[in-house]
């Protein structure tokens, strides 16, 4: 419940204050974002399985983002960022979509 309030709070206060994003940052703003809610929709399935561990959480958290950004850096180092981003995109989209899946039938149980 704390997740989901802070989760809340840190959009409305996005959405008060309207922060910029440093030019250097922003093409791997998307890809942290996308890390970030395939560990919130895991962590939601761990939940419902009733094995959720918040140490896990935050690990697998911090890990994705950093993991994520870290290869799109490494993409734009090497001159392929935009494969690796998609890479990285379609990888994280495929897990996002199999853990609301796995959500779906366990709150509908279909």
């Amino acid at each position: 419940m704390i997740a989901a309030l802070g989760l809340l709070a840190g959009i409305l206060l996005g959405l008060v204050f309207r922060p910029d994003v440093p030019a250097g940052l922003e093409p791997y703003l998307p890809i942290a974002v996308v890390a970030a809610l395939d560990a919130v929709f895991g962590a939601l399935r761990a939940y419902l399985d009733g094995i959720f561990d918040d140490k896990v959480f935050v690990v697998s958290f911090v890990s994705n983002v950093l993991i994520a950004a870290g290869i799109v850096y490494l993409g734009d180092k090497l001159g392929v960022g935009g494969q690796l981003s998609t890479g990285v995109i379609v990888v994280l989209g495929i897990r996002i979509f199999s853990n609301v899946a796995a959500i779906r039938r366990h709150i509908f149980h279909a």
